[in-house]
């Protein structure tokens, strides 16, 4: 007898960013499991799980409102009442979304909590988002048989702020594609970019600090700046508009690649002569394990979970103090033989982790849960 899962799968519908990626990478793995039926919640129910960077089709009219802010309450509204007249019976329902829809009902809930943004930093999110999440993340959580969280860091926060049972909360590290994150030994790519460059990786978004970044980058020598050029990958996020202004402004030094596939930002990172993650707090911090994995040095922000994920390999710094980023920047382009040493031990670094493990740790910790049925 096979168990029936379901798995709320909205964040496929968008480019994906950490969360997203993290949703496809356990699923696929569930629906590979011979112990698991899998049903996926888009706003409908599907047993298709939609790939990585596949177009979803114009034709489907939740995948095109889902881009649309305005849309987006009338959505969820709509959503919740096809998932509470159509729901079918699931033993399992996972919400790696941090909230639980009431309507979906199953004999056992899995609910990740990803990190508290939108406790500590609300002017991090969309006004729309912070609402719903106001009104249901408290109300819901609850609901949970169990939490799964990415990091210690952030368990230690569910712990302060939430009356829920410390046993019942479960850090499973995410992970890395190695088969796309890795070295090239021939690195072509599709679109111009500089010859030598700092790489930041991130939704063009408050949260991202990469005001400082820029600011970091002005600061540095001359000599530097000549040399090495500012690259931003990433999806537009919400309230970028003063950052884009500078990347519009600023051409001769900063590029704006946009959202780009895996394999390119794969290829992207082995060009990167450094790379930058500026971010203010994070839950896990994705972009850093890719980095390493592409055998590129990391300067990253000192803040919230990083450290956990980076360990020694990499060179941190003040997110707040951008003459603190700047000189952490020029220190490690400066030095090849720190350089190489932040290679090699953020390659092993990267070793550590992969899609495979974490999944096989939420497959256990489901199959341990559903055997209390």
């Amino acid at each position: 007898m096979k168990y029936k899962i379901i798995v709320d799968a909205v964040t496929l519908l968008s480019p994906l960013t950490g969360i997203g990626r993290y949703t496809y990478e356990i699923s696929k793995n569930l629906q590979e499991n011979q112990l698991f039926e899998c049903t996926f919640f888009y706003g409908y129910y599907s047993k298709k799980l939609i790939k990585k960077n596949e177009k979803v089709s114009t034709k489907n009219i939740i995948s095109i409102f889902a881009k649309r802010t305005f849309f987006k309450k009338l959505l969820r509204d709509l959503a919740y009442i096809w998932a509470k007249f159509f729901s079918s019976s699931y033993d399992l329902y996972w919400q790696p979304n941090l909230i639980p829809l009431e309507a979906i009902k199953a004999k056992k809930t899995i609910t990740t909590v990803h990190d508290f943004s939108f406790m500590l930093y609300p002017d991090f999110h969309p006004k729309e988002r912070i609402q719903y999440i106001q009104k249901n993340f408290i109300k819901n959580i609850y609901t949970s048989d169990m939490i799964i969280t990415g990091s210690n860091y952030t368990k230690e926060e569910i712990i302060q702020r939430l009356d829920f049972p410390k046993e019942k909360i479960k850090v499973i590290y995410h992970g890395v594609d190695h088969n796309v994150f890795k070295v090239y030994k021939d690195v072509q790519l599709s679109f111009e970019i500089p010859q030598k460059f700092i790489l930041s990786v991130g939704s063009v978004e408050p949260r991202k600090n990469l005001l400082n970044a820029f600011k970091a980058y002005n600061a540095l020598d001359e000599k530097i700046k000549k040399e090495y050029k500012l690259v931003f990958v990433g999806f537009k996020g919400w309230n970028n508009q003063e950052i884009m202004k500078l990347i519009d402004e600023e051409k001769q030094n900063i590029h704006y690649l946009g959202y780009i596939s895996d394999i390119e930002l794969a290829k992207v990172y082995n060009r990167a002569s450094l790379f930058l993650f500026p971010s203010l707090y994070e839950g896990f911090g994705l972009p850093v394990l890719e980095a390493m994995a592409c055998a590129t040095p990391v300067v990253c922000s000192d803040s919230s979970s990083l450290p956990e994920v980076g360990g020694d390999a990499v060179v941190y710094c003040d997110a707040d103090n951008y003459t603190d980023m700047s000189k952490q920047i020029q220190k490690v382009l400066e030095d090849e033989n720190l350089q190489k040493t932040m290679i090699q031990k953020g390659l092993k670094r990267a070793k550590l982790f992969s899609w495979k493990k974490s999944a096989d740790a939420h497959r256990k910790l489901f199959t341990l849960l559903l055997k209390e049925l």
